[in-house]
């Protein structure tokens, strides 16, 4: 059976949001097991793959394929499998099939599933994206150019309740992350580290953090759907000394320090508490 044509924007978040159902009803099961947690190998991205990985990835590829026999052309760019072609180098998939994976590991409920569609090569070629908070069910969703949405509703930002202060910040998980990103702590009402970028970057879109600070090196490749959730709803991101991250190149190796916030406003404040060290 062949399919109609290429997969529109909004098609395509039909097709992750299918996936994200079914991958959260594989990893549920094993966050925090030790069948869960069994090693098996390193990954394209170079991490361990857990068994928690390798189900997650599966349900992610037999949807795939499924696409593909219908007539779709395609390639996936996953974090454990690495590159596949379907046909065609683009539309791109991108996959991170656990985004937190140590926290599923270890059973802490705090992980995602990141999913986005990408015209090109680099992050300003994102055209659909999906972040799915796997414990709680929660999709965010955002397609280029016509805004994002959380839980299905258009996603605008809160407003900031304190002026003058970094009320919530949250920071990238390693423990070197907390000494380079010391002078934002210290003008901090509140830190968070969560252990999901992807979370992370979709709760700042949303205002829940002022701002959030990557202050090492991180891979871009998994921060594809959030940042397209950012800019939909007006945030800001770059570089910790202020360059655009757009023309990244969207892949395995790709690193690069970040800060974000929900607001020019907020993204400013940030940028120049950094300054104030510099």
């Amino acid at each position: 059976m062949s399919s109609r044509g290429p997969l529109s924007s909004a098609g395509w978040l039909d097709v992750f949001s299918r996936i994200g159902a079914r991958v959260r009803s594989v990893v549920l099961p094993l966050s925090g097991t030790e069948e869960g947690r069994a090693a098996l190998s390193v990954g394209a991205g170079g991490d361990t793959t857990m068994e928690l990985d390798r189900a997650a990835e599966a349900a992610v590829f037999e949807e795939m394929a499924a696409l593909a026999e219908r007539g779709q052309k395609f390639s996936v760019l996953s974090e454990e499998a690495g590159h596949r072609a379907f046909g065609a180098d683009y539309p791109l998939i991108l996959v991170d099939p656990v985004d937190g994976s140590l926290n599923a590991k270890q059973g802490v409920p705090l992980f995602g599933l990141m999913l986005a569609v990408l015209d090109g090569p680099t992050v300003d070629d994102t055209d659909a994206g999906l972040v799915l908070n796997l414990n709680t069910g929660e999709e965010w969703t955002a397609i280029r150019k016509h805004g994002a949405r959380r839980g299905g509703k258009p996603l605008a930002a809160i407003k900031r309740s304190e002026r003058g202060r970094i009320e919530l910040l949250g920071l990238e998980s390693t423990p070197r992350a907390l000494k380079a990103a010391q002078p934002l702590i210290e003008r901090a009402s509140k830190v968070r580290i969560l252990g999901s970028m992807a979370l992370s970057i979709a709760l700042t879109s949303a205002g829940g953090f002022d701002a959030f600070c990557a202050p090492l090196p991180v891979r871009v490749f998994d921060m594809a759907a959030s940042l397209l959730l950012l800019r939909e709803s007006g945030g800001v991101a770059t570089t910790l000394v202020g360059e655009p991250l757009g023309r990244l190149r969207c892949n395995l190796e790709t690193r690069s320090t970040l800060l974000c916030a929900p607001t020019r406003e907020l993204h400013g404040e940030a940028m120049e508490i950094l300054g104030q060290v510099r």
